[in-house]
């Protein structure tokens, strides 16, 4: 089963006994096969599910540590426990047919929205049309790396090859970004498919059929033009504005990872709008984790860390998810460039804590300032602007994570939200201490440097002035900056899909980070790009581009 020619260990030399695997048994359930008086034996290896932990920790045990990686990370993609990343996906298939091969939970709520769809929608060919007062509204949760857009671009393609007339928003910028340069549309083909939730301040005409709205919790009070134009900005809540788009709305979202004070997207807040026009939305939530290697116990660690559920901080190597602390900023900048030079799919990150300066000069010849200072190691933040910067040496934007350049450029939240790499390196400002056993949220003050013309950091913290627009009380204006800080590290922290790099400027914090991660026993299973095997080390390039998309410089190969 495990080692024949279809088996996940086929081609691997083992030298240990057979296992049984039970994934979806408990230990309950099987309880005879587990005893000691077993017809099994006494060396007989069964595992459930609720002894995978055990079943991983011997397979690393049992592995040799020459070459270990590459089996393991071998065995974990026949496992089906890799899962393609959602760029990757949308590459190979340029965004048709099937897109994503569901699973689980994930195909379950897929299959939900297409059958009351059915219900509302009807097919756009049947000759006798349904009441246009038929409404759906359906609300998706999940944490970060659960599937939410993977469900979502699946549905998108699913609805467009039937003939309904369907569109997939989202508020951030970079994932579209991104998604269009990868995929290799063109800005017609784009704009067909594709809206951000301001583009329905004005419903369409006719009505669409299905509007998709990913990275909800991104939600406005309501749509502000970003030139403040009047007629632009919409006269109700934004919520409203997408419930009017359509006949069927989908929402996905993580309330967790709402890093604004005003991003108001809850499941309450369309609960309730939904409510309002008489529809009786309907909620599921996506709960299987396949960001982060699969690894549930990475993203409950994450949490734990950063105290925004209970839980152990003490990080135990599941065999799935990568964790270290680096010792510098050289060193994590090291780690990740080698991993990206490698081949594989690598980024720094942090939050803002430090002061982000104007490109200085005009157009491709604008020159971008180290803001992100830490010792002697200086770096500048991702480009602001929407076009090339330095000859085309620095990318906007909207598709620094995608783009070869964007290696030399810290990116922030706004930048790597709703994106992931194979590695990710984070790096945690002073914005966030932490003091014995809580944590201690901090605002930065800055002033001028006289020679540079540039602000400089002078009492170290959050320069985030957005978190500053908060209302209500002292106490409540507090709260609600250190709840979009933490907010801001969980979604820098999820990024990766195998390694994740630590690092703290301050003191306390690298201490705290260290004893919660422990000593890494690398043993052979460090995710490195050379560890992996052959067939798992594919570049990753974008669609080609089609009539109308022009190429930057250093855009035909990305990572």
């Amino acid at each position: 089963m495990f080692t024949g020619d279809q088996g996940p260990l086929r081609g691997i030399s083992i030298e240990c006994g057979g296992f049984a695997y039970l994934h979806n048994a408990t230990d309950d359930s099987v309880r005879p096969l587990l005893d000691t008086l077993a017809p099994t034996g006494a060396y007989e290896r069964v595992y459930t599910r609720d002894s995978r932990d055990l079943l991983l920790a011997d397979l690393r045990e049992n592995f040799t540590e020459e070459g270990a990686a590459s089996e393991a990370e071998q065995l974990l993609r026949l496992m089906n426990l890799r899962n393609t990343p959602l760029l990757d996906a949308m590459i190979r298939s340029r965004g048709e047919d099937t897109v994503f091969t569901l699973r689980g939970q994930q195909k379950r709520v897929a299959a939900s929205v297409r059958q009351r769809a059915a219900a509302v929608l009807g097919h756009p060919d049947q000759s006798v049309a349904l009441p246009d007062d038929g409404r759906a509204v359906f609300i998706v949760t999940g944490g970060a790396g659960t599937g939410k857009s993977a469900v979502g671009l699946q549905l998108r393609a699913d609805f467009e090859a039937a003939g309904h007339r369907v569109k997939y928003a989202s508020g951030s910028r970079a994932f579209n970004g991104a998604l269009k340069e990868q995929v290799g549309y063109t800005e017609k083909e784009f704009r067909k498919r594709f809206a951000y939730f301001s583009h329905f301040v004005t419903p369409p005409e006719p009505r669409l059929d299905v509007l998709i709205c990913d990275e909800a919790h991104r939600l406005r009070e309501r749509t502000i033009d970003m030139y403040r134009r009047e007629e632009k900005s919409g006269k109700q809540p934004q919520v409203d504005d997408l419930l009017d788009a359509s006949r069927l709305t989908v929402f996905f979202l993580d309330e967790s990872q709402s890093v604004r004070p005003k991003e108001v997207g809850t499941v309450s807040l369309i609960e309730g709008a939904a409510r309002a026009r008489g529809i009786t939305p309907l909620h599921y939530r996506l709960r299987e984790e396949w960001r982060c290697g699969g690894s549930d116990a990475y993203i409950r660690w994450v949490r734990a860390v950063l105290g925004i559920e209970a839980g152990t901080t003490e990080w135990t190597p599941d065999g799935l998810m990568h964790v270290e602390v680096a010792d510098s900023p050289e060193e994590l900048e090291h780690i990740i460039r080698t991993e990206a030079e490698a081949g594989a799919t690598a980024r720094m990150v942090a939050d803002f804590c430090w002061p982000w300066t104007e490109p200085v000069g005009k157009g491709k010849a604008a020159r971008l300032e180290a803001d992100v200072r830490i010792g002697d190691w200086h770096r500048p933040w991702n480009a602001k602007s929407d076009s090339f910067c330095e000859d085309g040496a620095v990318p906007p934007s909207t598709i620094w994570s995608v783009h070869p350049f964007g290696i030399n450029q810290i990116g922030c939240v706004y930048t790597a939200q709703g994106l992931e790499w194979d590695w990710c390196g984070v790096i945690l400002g002073d914005d966030m201490v932490r003091r014995g056993d809580r944590w201690v949220y901090r605002k930065g003050q800055w002033y001028e440097d006289p020679e540079a013309k540039v602000k400089r950091v002078k009492v170290p913290g959050s320069f985030d002035m957005k978190l500053r627009e908060t209302t209500g009380s002292k106490e409540d204006s507090e709260e609600e900056f250190a709840r979009c800080v933490r907010h801001a590290y969980h979604v820098l922290m999820t990024r990766a899909s195998r390694a994740t790099v630590l690092y703290s400027t301050d003191e306390e914090t690298q201490d705290y980070l260290k004893a919660c991660v422990g000593n890494v026993q690398i043993h052979g299973l460090r995710p490195t790009w050379e560890n992996l095997p052959a067939e798992a080390r594919v570049p990753h390039r974008p669609s080609p581009k089609t009539k109308g998309n022009d190429t930057a410089p250093g855009q035909e190969l990305l990572f």
